[in-house]
């Protein structure tokens, strides 16, 4: 019989069975398809040796007016910006705690001869001690922190002070009235004096324990929740081992059951140099251990602690009690630690206006980082509330976007003008050009919409057009309008889903999302994807970890990526991709957090879930690993038969039909793999492969001719797969030897 060309359909086919998507392909990973034809996708390298903390879920670059290249990265527990492949921490700050607090000491018995004397408090007890006897009192300076202020009291008066004290001294010479504090003391003082001057009382102090690294601090009413980050900054040694180096410094706060809201804990460490740090760019920190002297001292008179924002969730959480949460979350049997309804899985949104950056926490604060101060990269990001000329701007959203047509700054789901109760169905827009101005007049175009269906906005997506906000049962299309109104808002469409608020993209004047068991697109009206691979996706998928869906586009070759966690995960590990060039679908594994496509960088870039992020479509192998690795990529076709499965085959040979372009292997190859099985359900009772190695290229690329093997069922199918390093390969049209055979 003449040889038997084995032409498939591109795309995966599950919706039906293996043996029913005959001319089909119908399993496959880490594979594209390029023009009809599969081909395995491009490996990927890690961009620089850096790492990060917390898992990434927003990437953003951009470039700025000096040419400075940018990428925006927001994690669970923190922002970076990274550049020139380092990061540095713009995480913004909840709160900064002074180093102290004031109470009243009064302090007697003030004596002094003639026209001077000196006397010395001793706080802790309350006395002032003179040796020279009775006479005029002239002043009382008060040493805070370091600045001496003269301070001039009337005997029957007393002074609360703030600030640190640090001495008492009698002089001689009134001359003058000095404010303190808005308090005005004037007048001599007659020995003997009753003066109330005030003493420093750390807000923050430190208590170690001998032979243990962990630290208690203690900071009454702190708001901090177990992950956060504080930097400590004028904390003094404890007297041994625990030194004010080892203090201030940041430190990663732990809340458990043992601390309250006045207490949490801290591991002490050393003060990592370059020496600790490795060259793959790994650090784990050396504990301190606290020794005897440690024990008597707090080290808090003067230290100030800088609290970045609350950390959220890195695990979506339903519910409190049993079962909510990771497991090992908090004690035996105890209920979770977590509220779900006000803690949700950190995400963020981010956008330019101009140069500079505007950041939102979902469902939490939104944010401004400065690219054009002096030093940008070790400014932190500040409220955008809190900024100098700031007026009624939202200080809770869910999404922000700055509209590139009309340059209005977006919050969707923000509080309303004058509350701070979180509207999440309100959507606000700053005046025209200016970030800071959100308060409605007649004379800016700022103002706000409410959106009039479902229970909250989702998401929003920017299109050429318009924006599409998304609610939870409906969309609606959003467009700038001019004065007076600004803004317009209208519904497209009712009772359609979406999965999270990262799993829509727009491409162009499309948008791709997908929702709770469908797939969808809307380039002027919203239709369902027909999709060759859906129940493969849905039925095996993660519903509880649903917020951690993202879409991702990869132009080069027309597609929409999804990553989404599979049913026995609580990360990202799969993905299921749309070529909506080819109008086909295909599926793989690859556990990602975030992705941006290329544009400001020259190939995309994703976030792994080990704290790297990577160059994609670089190379063919896994760069995660030094050196690199092989990628395992396969792609097999569905079953094929002759006459309908009513005869048995015979395949006695296989003539290859593969190029190895642009591998970097030596000799690249791949496994070819025939099957054969007797019954449709049945298993696969015959493999047969043979290894397909590229020879030459004189200049036509040469590589195995034919290949023998034997092999006999009823129906048969095609296995191509590899795993070497530096092997990328594309699949043509191979043909086999294939004739009827009997029963035996």
């Amino acid at each position: 019989m003449p040889l038997t060309k084995l032409q498939f359909q591109p795309g995966i086919n599950r919706e039906s069975t293996s043996y029913s998507n005959e001319g089909g392909w119908y399993d496959m990973d880490k594979v594209r398809f390029r023009m009809g034809y599969p081909e395995k996708i491009g490996g990927w390298t890690k961009v620089g040796n850096n790492s990060f903390l917390g898992s990434c879920r927003a990437l953003h670059s951009w470039r700025t007016i000096a040419l400075d290249n940018y990428l925006g990265v927001g994690t669970s527990e923190k922002y970076y910006i990274e550049s020139g492949q380092g990061y540095y921490d713009i995480t913004p700050l909840r709160v900064t705690v002074p180093p102290n607090e004031s109470i009243e000491v009064t302090v007697s018995g003030v004596y002094a001869t003639g026209s001077s004397g000196e006397a010395s408090v001793n706080t802790d007890i309350g006395q002032v001690t003179n040796d020279t006897g009775t006479g005029q009192v002239g002043s009382v300076a008060v040493n805070t922190d370091g600045a001496d202020v003269m301070v001039l009291v009337p005997v029957s008066d007393s002074l609360s002070a703030t600030g640190g004290v640090g001495s008492v001294t009698i002089g001689g010479n009134i001359d003058t009235s000095v404010t303190l504090e808005g308090v005005e003391a004037i007048a001599d003082i007659t020995a003997p004096a009753t003066v109330s001057v005030s003493e420093s009382t750390p807000v923050i102090t430190f208590t170690a324990t001998n032979n243990s690294s962990t630290i208690v601090v203690n900071h009454p009413n702190h708001g901090a929740v177990n992950g956060d980050f504080v930097t400590f900054t004028e904390a003094e040694s404890l007297g041994g081992t625990i030194t004010a180096d080892v203090l201030n410094q940041e430190y990663q706060i732990i809340v458990d059951t043992t601390t309250t809201s006045d207490t949490y804990k801290i591991t002490a460490r050393e003060v990592a140099s370059v020496a600790d740090i490795t060259v793959d760019g790994e650090y784990t920190p050396t504990p301190v251990t606290a020794n005897a002297s440690d024990t008597g001292g707090d080290g808090g008179e003067f230290t100030t602690g800088a609290y970045q924002i609350n950390v959220g969730l890195d695990t979506s959480v339903f519910g409190n009690g049993w079962g909510a949460g990771t497991w090992s979350r908090g004690t035996w049997g105890s209920a979770a630690t977590i509220d779900a309804q006000t803690d949700t899985l950190r995400l963020w949104t981010h956008d330019n206006f101009g140069e500079d950056l505007i950041i939102n926490v979902f469902n939490g604060g939104i944010y401004y980082w400065d690219a054009s101060v002096a030093s940008p990269l070790t400014t932190r990001a500040v409220a955008l509330s809190d900024l100098t000329g700031s007026i009624d701007a939202p200080t809770v959203a869910n999404k922000v976007i700055v509209s590139d047509v009309d340059r209005h700054v977006i919050a969707f789901g923000a509080n309303p003008l004058g509350s701070a109760t979180q509207d999440p169905l309100l959507i606000r827009f700053s005046d025209q050009e200016n970030a800071l101005d959100w308060r409605p007049t007649t004379t800016n175009t700022a103002g706000d919409l409410l959106v009039g269906s479902g229970s909250r906005i989702v998401t929003a997506v920017e299109t050429r057009q318009q924006l599409l906000v998304f609610t939870d049962v409906s969309i609606h299309a959003m467009q700038y309008l001019g004065p007076p109104f600004t803004f317009g808002i209208n519904m497209i469409s009712e009772n359609v889903t979406i999965a999270s608020p990262n799993s829509a993209i727009a491409i162009e004047d499309n948008v791709f999302w997908m929702g709770k068991n469908e797939f969808y697109t809307y380039g002027g009206a919203v239709q369902k994807l027909p999709c060759t691979v859906r129940d493969y996706v849905f039925s095996d998928f993660n519903t509880r970890q649903a917020e951690k869906v993202f879409a991702a586009s990869n132009t080069a070759f027309s597609e929409v990526w999804w990553y989404y966690p599979s049913e026995d995960s609580d990360t990202v590990d799969r993905y299921v991709v749309f070529n909506y060039q080819q109008n086909i679908w295909y599926y793989g594994t690859l556990a990602r957090g975030a992705w941006i496509d290329r544009g400001v960088q020259e190939n995309p870039i994703a976030a792994g879930l080990d704290g790297y992020l990577y160059t994609h479509e670089n190379g063919f192998d896994d760069g995660s690993q030094n050196p690199a690795t092989g990628i395992s990529a396969y792609i097999e076709s569905s079953q094929f038969d002759i006459g309908d499965g009513n005869n048995f085959s015979f395949v006695s040979r296989i003539i290859p039909d593969v190029t190895f372009r642009n591998s970097t292997e030596g000799s690249p190859s791949v496994t070819f793999t025939m099957k054969a099985r007797n019954f449709p359900g049945g298993n696969y009772l015959q493999e047969d492969d043979s290894t397909v190695t590229k020879t030459a290229t004189v200049p036509v690329e040469q590589f195995t001719n034919q290949a023998f093997i034997r092999l006999r069922g009823r129906s048969m199918a095609l296995r191509v797969e590899s795993s070497e390093t530096g092997m990328g390969w594309r699949l043509g049209s191979p043909r086999v030897d294939l004739r009827q055979d009997g029963r035996r």
